[in-house]
């Protein structure tokens, strides 16, 4: 079972892996721990990762980057509208909409879903992880933004079905950091909470995340955020700073040229990290735009004061954090900063000014996402033990569920008989499961939503559960228990919903069994409680006519023409005993802007057909590059190391058979397939491969004679030898030896006269092969004869056991006097097989012989 861990950014992402000895961050093919976030669309294959990363100058229009940034979001979001701006590539409104990425592919436009591309770079990430353990990676947790809303957690998932994985796990990234921080402690206190501020300033997004930790837990007490504050912010500072520049000094527009803009973004990225460091710093870019070289310089104090309007926005995640926790800056131990856009020297100046304290650095800035989520998954598993550490989550948002009530002014839509109740407040432990109970006498409908989006800019609706069909045998209006469930990734969902209906039997029952009864009856926990790790409560709802009747979120009442059941306390008298009938009820969900399963199932194979197109140019390039390197290697050696292999006019024919070959390739084999590479390696193979043999037989036939004649003469000395441990073999046997090497000797000395009479370029008629058979004939003939242990010497017999004296009073054995008889055990068949007692051993199969008698 694979335990893995991704953190995918939204400039790259990172994978890491969990092993005997820890959590390793595994490389990818360039032998780097960060993989590019892109996916670049070519006329024959993508390009995803680092390959698409080396593709992207040369194809900006259809390199897809930023993709976390679209996922799970409405194309008339004001966010994603700012966002697209920036973006080289095309992005318009899809027909339910939501946005769609153009990209030439196969020569084609072709459009993609941002949950499709995300597909891909999880492939690319499932990819280097498998090649990493050598073996499938299937399971995994993920790291994900706590504002993600349920719609982009969804389109997560999804995007995870499309790449082959199974998610344990959505992980908050923030709380992602507060593991791979807490579960190497083994100094925290075991009652006094240790409050540790976690600051995540990445790419894109600034998290905000406090957590208590005592020892073996961590609890989340609040999170914040700002969802466009991030480094890639100050790389449009200074993007748009040297753009308004080189547009007067230089008389060039690089915002309308895609190419210039992206290189000049890549120069300012480079020059943010430069300032970090020092205090000011050149900028330089060959050939920019219309053959013109540009300069620039920019001091640090210039970068933060044209950053005045990001700097002032850090302060308000940090406070509303304080504030949700219900913290002092005091009550703060330690500020941890993580996120590679943290290393913005003004932002530290922030954070120390604010905290009273200065920040500091003791993880991975970049890795401590994917360690989290790679320790997390490992504690989902079964495949490792980790130490005990608790991870008690919270829900950012508030989620509330509304209905129509069942009153005649429902089914005319009156707005004012919509009822709703907060069923999963901020803050909400995760995972967490709530059941509320309805009386209704049809099908219905339930929203889930959220209860406030001030915070989120997103549609206040999630999804919509459409409750039924079901039909009441008793009573008009049935009694349905829903269970509303909080799960392990974020997302929001009505589980199941069970009709409950109760029937009068009579049994005859005891005292004790009455009050069992009648407390059964009182109990507030459902049969069907959740697990122990979820939270369960019970909430009655009913129509606006009978709350008065129902005590709010107290136990559901009967009906008011039901009366209470009596319970008889005589143990003589049958009680009437009230049996509840459960029925599953069909639920169907609906979720707003969420894929339905048949388009995830097209995706997935969409992926498939895709991955097999890759792989396949990707063979072809090799096959390609295959029969390059042999007409280069060939070529060469022709003329070096197999001169003498070869005759004149056959070397000039082969190499003028590889110069012809060179030139297709570059000309009519330039774009050719698999096969044709194939074919045409293979023919150049059957003019090569003789000569190879040639020069091979002539390296290796020095070295397989000298073995052969090792081997005669070895044989043939211990056969002449007058050696002690030879003494035993027989003088004809010794002879078949010495006559099987002289005619080994002959066969040698005749083939290798033959040889020495050829030339170098002519087909040789000694062969290692028959050399190395001709050795171990000699070796499988007379290994055997020399080899022969010796007979083993008889051993003399055993003395004779001492009579035992028999015991006073006993009787003497029958058939003769104790010097006749001195042994119980000597009769004739032991004396039969004493011999072989005294020499052999029995198999292991053999089963033991029955003691003898004694009489």
């Amino acid at each position: 079972m694979s335990v893995v861990g991704f953190d995918f950014g939204n400039e790259s992402g990172i994978v890491a892996v969990a092993r005997q000895r820890g959590i390793d961050v595994v490389l990818n093919d360039e032998s780097k721990r960060e993989t590019p976030a892109l996916v670049c669309f070519g006329d024959k294959q993508r390009f995803i990762g680092t390959a698409g990363a080396a593709s992207a100058l040369m194809n900006p229009k259809n390199t897809i980057s930023q993709i976390k940034r679209l996922i799970g979001k409405q194309f008339s979001d004001p966010v994603l509208q700012r966002d697209i701006k920036s973006l080289p590539f095309a992005v318009s409104e899809g027909p339910d909409g939501y946005p769609l990425i153009h990209a030439r592919y196969l020569g084609e436009a072709k459009t993609f879903t941002p949950t499709q591309v995300l597909g891909m770079l999880f492939s690319d990430l499932k990819i280097i992880a498998e090649k990493n353990l050598n073996a499938a990676v299937v399971d995994c947790c993920i790291g994900i933004p706590v504002y993600f809303t349920d719609l982009q957690r969804r389109a997560v998932m999804d995007a995870a079905k499309i790449a082959g994985l199974n998610p344990l796990r959505l992980f908050h990234e923030t709380t992602a950091t507060a593991l791979a921080y807490g579960i190497y402690k083994t100094d925290l206190p075991e009652n006094d909470q240790l409050n540790v501020a976690f600051v995540d300033v990445g790419h894109a997004s600034m998290q905000v995340c406090i957590a208590g930790f005592k020892k073996g837990q961590l609890k989340i007490l609040a999170h914040s955020f700002d969802q466009s504050l991030g480094g890639r912010d100050f790389d449009e500072v200074l993007f748009h700073h040297f753009a308004a520049k080189f547009k007067e000094e230089y008389k060039i527009d690089v915002l309308q040229n895609a190419r210039a803009c992206l290189r000049l973004r890549t120069a300012c990225e480079k020059l943010k990290k430069m300032l970090s460091a020092n205090p000011v710093v050149p900028l330089n870019i060959e050939c920019l735009m219309e053959e013109k070289d540009v300069r620039g310089i920019i001091k640090r104090d210039e970068f933060e004061q044209i950053s005045i309007p990001i700097l002032e926005r850090v302060k308000g995640p940090l406070e509303k954090a304080l504030l949700d926790a219900q913290l002092s800056i005091e009550d703060i131990h330690t500020v941890e900063v993580v996120g590679s856009g943290s290393r913005v020297p003004a932002i530290i100046k922030i954070l120390t000014d604010f905290f009273k304290k200065e920040p500091r650095r003791t993880m991975n800035a970049s890795e401590c996402v994917a360690r989290g989520c790679a320790l997390q998954c490992a504690i989902l598993s079964p495949t490792f033990k980790v130490r005990e550490f608790q991870v008690n989550e919270s829900f950012p948002f508030s989620i509330s569920l509304s209905w129509k009530g069942s009153g005649p002014d429902a089914q005319n839509g009156a707005a004012e008989n919509n009822q709703n109740t907060l069923v999963f407040p901020k803050g909400n432990p995760i995972p967490s499961i709530k059941a509320l109970t309805f009386f209704r006498s049809g099908t219905f409908s339930v929203d889930v939503q959220y209860a406030d989006v001030s915070d989120l800019q997103a549609p206040a609706k999630i999804s919509t559960y459409t409750i039924g069909p079901f039909q009441s045998v008793k009573s008009e209006r049935a009694k349905l228990k829903v269970k509303a469930r909080l799960n392990l990734h974020g997302i929001v969902s009505v589980d199941s919903a069970t009709l409950l209906e109760e029937e009068e039997i009579e049994v005859p029952v005891t005292k004790e069994q009455t009050k069992e009864a009648a407390k059964m009856e009182t109990d507030e926990a459902p049969s069907d409680v959740a697990p122990p790790s979820t939270k369960e409560t019970d909430v009655s709802m009913q129509d606006a006519k009978d709350t008065a009747d129902a005590p709010g979120a107290e136990n559901v009442v009967p009906e008011s023409g039901e009366k209470p059941v009596q319970m008889e306390t005589d143990a003589k008298a049958d009680a009437k005993k009230i049996k509840v009938r459960k029925t599953n009820i069909p639920v169907t969900e609906l979720v707003y802007g969420g894929m339905p399963p048949n388009e995830v199932q097209k995706a997935i194979e969409k992926e498939f057909e895709m991955a097999l197109q890759d792989r396949v140019m990707e063979e072809t390039k090799d096959k390609k590059n295959a029969v390059e390197a042999y007409v280069y290697d060939m070529r060469n050696k022709l003329n070096d190391k197999y001169h003498e292999f070869v005759t004149e006019s056959e070397r000039e024919a082969f190499i003028a058979r590889l110069q012809e070959v060179e030139d297709w390739l570059y000309e009519d084999g330039e774009d050719e397939t698999k096969g044709v590479y194939i074919a045409k390696l293979e023919e150049l193979k059957k003019q090569g491969d003789p000569i190879e043999e040639r020069v091979k037989e002539h390296a290796e036939r020095g070295t397989v004679i000298d073995q052969l004649a090792y081997c005669v003469n070895s044989y043939r000395e211990a056969a002449a030898s007058n050696d002690a441990k030879f003494e035993h073999i027989d003088l004809a046997d010794k002879q078949k030896v010495l006559n099987e090497c002289v005619e080994a000797e002959a066969w040698l000395r005749e083939k290798k006269q033959q040889q020495d009479l050829l030339p170098k370029y002519a087909n040789p008629v000694l062969l290692s092969a028959d050399v190395r058979r001709k050795a171990e004939a000699v070796d499988r003939f007379c290994r055997p004869i020399m080899t022969k242990p010796k007979p083993a010497p008889a051993k003399p017999a055993a003395p004779e056991t001492p009579p035992t004296p028999p015991p006073q009073g006993s009787e003497q054995p029958q058939g003769g006097d104790a010097d006749a008889n001195p042994g119980p055990m000597e009769n004739p068949a032991d004396g039969d097989n004493e011999a072989p007692q005294a020499t052999t051993e029995p198999m292991e199969t053999d089963k033991p012989e029955a003691p003898q008698s004694s009489a």
